[in-house]
């Protein structure tokens, strides 16, 4: 039975890569179909609520003009995402347009904050104040006088993105929706083009990449072990990119580990190209083929488990030093981590 990579001496890992390469492939483990709902997470009835306030508030859409929208909004927050959800925008995109039509200076860090107050309390009447009163009245008029408009013509080889069962002909197509419900074609067409929970995905990207970290804490931590770990887009001496655990600390680095999990297989290329420009750091005005600081990876999702070539770089990268979520527990005994452990 073919080992693991970190089990044997690097010189076997070479002659063998192949079986080493379908090793780590065999645990790999992916949790695409469950993602952490994360602070500020939205549930349907939450989302209903908000929905059924602006329908209520436009007599069924029939009156999009922005006081009744801002009224609404006013009234129920949540009814605010819920006017995003129906144009198909970001917050940014939002603000940008609303910043472009209106003249009121809008910026991304404002929309992103104000989102995020009606997210952690959906149904809560929130304070609207000082410059706070224009920006959100400029973003309800930008978002009535779109609703009211529809779908420009735009030229056959592009694609509005008004251009949406509940849009495509202003405030008509609206209605229609809202009465009869949408043609089940059109829902999954339009659920095509954006990708399931797209949205909710991309804004819990990060806790999912904590699950690993967690798990490596808890190792470490167990065996007694001093570490640093690093925080997003911090910068540290003899870094251009801090990894994200350094033992026994970034003014001694000695082993640094790599936490990734991605269910991507272009960005699992990325991130394996970070831990090979690590590895090479490592080699970095060597006297010898002994690295500086030994570079580990724990790795996780089916992103990983696509290309084989990639792998055998991540191999090669770590010296073999490669683990899963199944092999988290040899973490200690097959890396350097050993002499530091004081349990």
């Amino acid at each position: 039975m073919t080992k693991f990579p970190f089990e044997v001496p690097f010189d076997e890992v070479e002659a063998n890569i192949d079986a080493h390469v379908s090793a780590v492939f065999s645990c790999l483990e992916s949790e695409f179909l469950i993602m952490p709902k994360g602070i500020g997470f939205i549930d349907y009835i939450a989302f209903e609520t908000g929905y059924e306030a602006l329908k209520k508030a436009t007599r069924e859409f029939a009156d999009v003009r922005a006081d009744t929208l801002l009224a609404a909004v006013i009234e129920v927050p949540v009814s605010f995402i819920v006017l995003r959800t129906i144009l198909g925008f970001t917050p940014p995109e939002w603000a940008y347009v609303a910043t472009q039509r209106t003249g009121v200076e809008i910026g991304q860090g404002f929309v992103r904050s104000y989102d995020r107050k009606i997210r952690l309390q959906p149904l809560r009447a929130l304070p609207i104040t000082g410059v706070s009163v224009n920006r959100i009245r400029a973003l309800v008029d930008t978002a009535s006088h779109l609703i009211s408009e529809g779908a420009p013509r735009v030229n056959v080889d592009r694609l509005h993105r008004l251009d949406k069962a509940d849009t495509k002909t202003g405030v008509d197509s609206l209605r229609s929706v809202a009465e009869l419900g949408a043609p089940y074609a059109m829902l999954l067409y339009e659920r095509f083009l954006g990708r399931p929970f797209a949205g909710h995905r991309d804004s819990v990207s990060e806790l999912v990449g904590d699950t690993m970290e967690s798990a490596i804490e808890t190792v470490l931590s167990s065996a007694g072990i001093s570490y640093r770990k690093t925080k997003r887009a911090e910068r540290l001496p003899g870094f251009d990119q801090a990894p994200d655990f350094i033992i026994p600390s970034e003014f001694n680095p000695q082993v640094i580990i790599e936490a990734k999990i991605t269910e991507d297989d272009g960005t699992a290329r990325d991130k394996i190209t970070r831990v090979q420009h690590l590895g090479e750091l490592s080699m970095a005005s060597q006297p010898s083929d002994q690295p500086k600081y030994e570079v580990v990876a724990c790795i996780g999702g089916r992103g990983f488990g696509v290309r084989r070539e990639d792998m055998r770089k991540l191999i090669y990268a770590t010296r073999g030093k490669v683990f899963t979520v199944k092999t988290l527990d040899r973490l200690i005994e097959c890396t350097e981590l050993r002499t530091f452990s004081s349990k």
